[in-house]
């Protein structure tokens, strides 16, 4: 088992069946607790694609996991794009009802387009209510007006995330599947 950092979950005793989930790789034990927990499937039975975009779907999926699955109370949002019977149904029906997310407008949640780093990190922040964040913004690509902004700092706070360099984020990049389990890992308690 690699470093493990305080407060991250232990993953002694977990076999790795990804051959894609390589030791020495930042996300390793993220992959491997991740998916132990069922929080995630792979992309194949023994590939997890680590460096695939995640889509929005995936991402409040994954989210809604990682807090236990709880059924929503309502199936009904106002989102057109979230089909009946659709895997991330209910997780978007979860995220809305906890005001983790309002959709890409008030009728699409965009479910298949890929999740950016900006809208993961604010989808995580919402979901651990979202928590009041201190210090000073190190990023250069994160305006202190932008909706993202208190939840990057949170995420920086509680150790969540480095940034992609010591003064950017990139908040409008994808959000790759190594970095959404890296970030739930992270901040699992």
């Amino acid at each position: 088992v690699l470093y493990r950092a305080a407060g991250e979950p232990s993953v002694t005793g977990i076999t790795n069946k990804f051959t894609d989930n390589k030791q020495g790789k930042y996300y390793y034990n993220a992959v491997l607790w991740a998916s132990n927990k069922g929080i995630v499937n792979g992309a194949t039975a023994t590939t997890f694609a680590p460096n695939a975009s995640c889509t929005r779907g995936q991402m409040v999926t994954f989210l809604w996991r990682a807090n236990g699955s709880p059924e929503p109370k309502s199936m009904t949002t106002s989102f057109t794009d979230v089909k009946s019977g659709a895997y991330y149904e209910k997780a978007v029906a979860w995220a809305v009802e906890n005001n983790v997310t309002t959709g890409t407008s008030s009728t699409t949640f965009s479910p298949d387009a890929s999740v950016t780093r900006a809208q993961a990190v604010t989808f995580q922040w919402r979901a651990a209510g979202a928590p009041a964040a201190e210090g000073t913004n190190a990023f250069a690509d994160v305006s202190a007006s932008a909706f993202y902004a208190p939840a990057v700092q949170w995420a920086v706070n509680a150790g969540v995330t480095t940034g992609t360099s010591d003064t950017t984020f990139s908040p409008n990049s994808n959000c790759l599947r190594a970095q959404i389990v890296s970030f739930l890992y992270r901040s699992a308690k």
